[in-house]
């Protein structure tokens, strides 16, 4: 199926997974894309036969200099960018206190501070066309905290935050912007391309072990379908109204409906506590969004 009005297509993170899935789905449907990741040999093999319309370039998104070369190859090479698809990134496997402060920092260097940032390279132009899309890969541990991957947790949780405020903020101006939170997906997530601590400590095998038992079993054989996911998102881009949140696989809602569940028993069980922490005679006053 070849689009009308072909879209010009940004999408990081493409050597493989979701951003792999996802250049192939935007390729196949007729649009021009710049695909990028670290490995340019992987990029180029995608790139194949469509050369004429696809930019394949080797980036690094954690490197400003990289972030703001892509976007001016890509206005170089197609004048616009229709579409942004924040897909880089790389999960953990161990417990919070098990981290040191440099993995923590590379968390949230590639998991948000490279999302916040590229996505910022991109809105000048979008905003000078008054119309876009920016797609950003969270997870559904973005929504729920989960053992033995809080550092991730943590970076997803914070972009998602900045998103749904940016999405805010840019919708009066043409702009549209959707998280997509995917559950377990057959990509390479569970593989050894996962941060390891640089440390253990034996009182969290516990919480641990179950965790990285879950990732060598399940490697491969995951019930979501990248390519699925891929098609979900080239609907979400062709919406009229596309939602600020994309949930992917039975496993995320059903987390998620386990979690608000869990979440608001919590909260309410201290309520009547919680609020009455006013001044005496204070009247009520709503925070304006």
């Amino acid at each position: 199926m070849s689009n009308a009005t072909p879209k010009v297509w940004l999408i990081t993170g493409a050597s493989s997974g979701f951003g792999k899935a996802l250049a192939e789905a935007v390729i196949a449907g007729g649009d021009m894309a710049v695909i990028t990741a670290r490995r340019l040999d992987r990029l180029q093999a995608i790139a194949s036969g469509h050369e004429d319309r696809v930019l394949p370039l080797a980036v690094d998104v954690t490197d400003a200099a990289a972030r703001d070369k892509a976007v001016a190859d890509t206005l170089a090479r197609f004048g616009r960018i229709d579409v942004l698809a924040n897909v880089a990134g790389r999960g953990v496997v161990g417990a919070c206190e098990e981290f040191s402060p440099e993995q923590l920092r590379e968390q949230m260097e590639l998991n948000f501070f490279a999302t916040a940032e590229m996505t910022r390279a991109v809105l000048p132009q979008m905003r000078a066309q008054g119309a876009g899309n920016i797609l950003t890969v969270s997870s559904i541990a973005g929504l729920v905290a989960m053992n033995a991957a809080g550092p991730y947790c943590a970076a997803k949780f914070a972009i998602e935050g900045w998103t749904e405020s940016l999405a805010i903020e840019v919708g009066p101006l043409g702009i549209h912007v959707t998280l997509v939170e995917p559950g377990a997906f057959r990509t390479e997530f569970a593989g050894d391309a996962n941060m390891r601590p640089a440390q253990r400590i034996d009182a969290y095998r516990p919480v641990v072990e179950p965790f990285e038992t879950y990732l060598e079993g399940s490697s491969g054989k995951q019930m979501g379908d990248p390519a699925k996911a891929a098609r979900r998102m080239l609907e979400v881009v062709a919406s009229e109204a596309p939602p600020v949140r994309l949930m992917l696989g039975r496993d995320a809602y059903s987390m998620w409906d386990a979690t608000i569940a869990r979440r608001i028993e919590d909260i309410d069980s201290w309520r009547a506590r919680g609020e009455d922490t006013a001044f005496e005679g204070a009247q009520t006053t709503e925070i304006r969004l």
